[in-house]
């Protein structure tokens, strides 16, 4: 039955069957309104530090309240949007249904990761209630154990929606590995399916190191056990170790999905079997497995060895070869494609531009000599933004208006989409690439305040700032009037060639009518 008839959206009814479904789709719903809630919460905090940052000194607020208005977007952006952005929402809503299956393999666990979501994002945002929070996003001792009383709340916050990453990657790699249709081998699977199972690697094994440092934290500043803290005996470095040999796996928890968004993107607007799938489904698990080796390169400075530094940047290069695997096959694709300009297709070109610019300075902050002038400057606030909102992001918007009318049976007013992506992209550059002169020029990150002979290029980032913001407005008009007033859609608008569009748009509660069998590879265009 299709979306005419008895869909997911439609087969229950009230509030309460949504706050207790069990059902993937539903799940994936409400994990999209309530990141995007995060994210409107976090772009506000940005538009705000860039119009403190307009000009030097002081414009609308302190220089206390800034710094608690960079750990909040900070935090925001990177615990609570990005890390689980696509996976729990396109994730937990695509992932069963490309692999031909009826629902996650442990579906309370699902729901049960959502709650850990929202209860650990009120648990840190708790900490505004009590003088709040200015420690940045990675929350370095031995200031966060001695500083104010709301940072404890951030740090129990952060450890609870761990959970939520964890669950996730569980579910996620039980259910690719125990149910899949017939006929739906490894090497057959959509590489979306395989940048999620490869993100579940990470979620599961690298997470449990960060809340384990986190509750370290925690017993250090309530219980006085020395551990970080110098003054009790402990060393700083060492939760720079901890911190990081979790957070650059991390950075892959928020790209790798993205990559395979982009993935299904090129192949569908391309019209063309995508280039060398196999290099591409590997080269998830081979970014997956040598970011655990990559840490030390945030610690060039912090005192370690010079044997290590150098190490640590040749593995921190190895990085580049299965990235630059997937960037030559998606180009090789859409190369003598019958290329459609839509707006999904438009995000992942945006995509692709952007985050070769991320990985290629990423690769210049590997080099030692390079990375000590760079460190703790905007040089590095513009590579990070450019790998994660230039790639995660970019993603993000191309799925929404890719997946969208599989969702919700309506399809996107393509015209509003391409204006979107237009003041993104524009915007985004206009925003991030004047950062990377200002961070050559040496101005610091996580500053109130800066000379004035950084003022002209700080005023044109954050006029750029403001056009990235129009730009997501319009894509919350454009899915809003979509929801409204849009066109019905057909069960495959796009020509897509993977399961999920050759089901009701939007799907029934169980996904197929009858268990499909796959006999073929997908993307197989002719």
């Amino acid at each position: 039955m299709g979306a005419a008839g008895t869909n997911y959206l439609n087969s229950e009814k009230g509030i309460w069957s949504w706050l207790t479904t069990l059902d993937h789709k539903r799940i994936g719903i409400m994990y999209f309104v309530t990141v995007m809630t995060f994210f409107l919460f976090g772009g506000i905090f940005a538009m705000l530090l860039r119009a403190e940052l307009f000009t030097p000194g002081e414009t609308i607020f302190g220089a206390e309240t800034y710094n608690q208005v960079m750990t909040l977007h900070g935090t925001m952006m990177v615990f609570l949007v990005i890390i689980p952005g696509i996976p729990a929402f396109l994730g937990n809503f695509m992932l069963p249904i490309m692999i031909g299956a009826k629902d996650v393999a442990f579906p309370r666990v699902n729901l049960m990761s959502y709650y850990c979501l929202v209860v650990g994002a009120i648990v840190a945002l708790s900490a505004l209630l009590f003088h709040g929070v200015d420690t940045g996003w990675t929350f370095y001792t031995p200031y966060s154990i001695r500083t104010f009383s709301g940072t404890a709340w951030m740090v129990g916050g952060a450890f609870i929606v761990g959970f939520s990453s964890i669950l996730t990657g569980l579910n996620f790699m039980v259910t690719v590995h125990k149910l899949r249709a017939p006929g739906m081998s490894m090497s057959r699977m959509p590489l979306f399916v395989w940048a999620l199972y490869s993100t579940a690697i990470l979620q599961i094994i690298a997470t449990p190191i960060l809340a384990i440092t986190l509750l370290l934290l925690l017993a250090e500043r309530f219980l006085g056990i020395g551990i970080f803290d110098p003054a009790l005996g402990g060393d700083p470095v060492l939760f720079q170790h901890f911190f990081w040999f979790y957070s650059h796996p991390a950075v892959y928890i928020m790209i790798l999905p993205a990559m395979g968004v982009v993935s299904e993107l090129i192949a569908t607007y391309s019209r063309k079997t995508i280039f060398g799938y196999t290099a591409i489904a590997y080269s998830s698990l081979a970014i997956s497995a040598i970011s655990f080796f990559v840490w030390g390169h945030h610690m060039y400075v912090s005192g370690q060895s010079e044997i290590a530094g150098v190490i640590f940047s040749i593995i921190t290069m190895l990085v580049g070869v299965p990235t630059c695997i997937k960037m030559f096959n998606w180009l090789a694709t859409m190369y003598k494609g019958s290329v459609r300009f839509d707006a999904p297709m438009l995000f992942a070109m945006g995509f692709l531009f952007l985050f070769a610019i991320g990985g290629v300075t990423g690769i210049m902050l590997a080099v030692l000599a390079v990375d000590v002038h760079f460190h703790d400057t905007y040089f590095v606030v513009a590579h990070f933004h450019y790998v994660m909102v230039g790639g995660t992001l970019m993603a993000i918007m191309g799925g929404i208006y890719y997946w969208f009318p599989k969702m919700f049976g309506k399809v996107c007013n393509d015209t509003m989409g391409r204006i979107s992506w237009v003041l993104i992209f524009v915007g985004f550059n206009v925003t991030f690439f004047p950062q990377f002169i200002l961070g050559a020029m040496g101005m610091p990150r996580r500053y109130f305040d800066y000379i004035p002979e950084y003022t002209s290029l700080n005023q044109i980032s954050s006029i750029g700032a403001w056009m990235i913001g129009s730009g997501f407005v319009v894509g919350l008009i454009c899915v809003i009037h979509a929801l409204m007033k849009g066109e019905k859609a057909g069960d495959n608008p796009w020509g897509g060639k993977t399961l999920e569009w050759t089901i009701a748009s939007p799907p029934i509660h169980e996904n197929f009518t009858t268990t499909p069998t796959v006999t073929a590879g997908p993307y197989e265009y002719r």
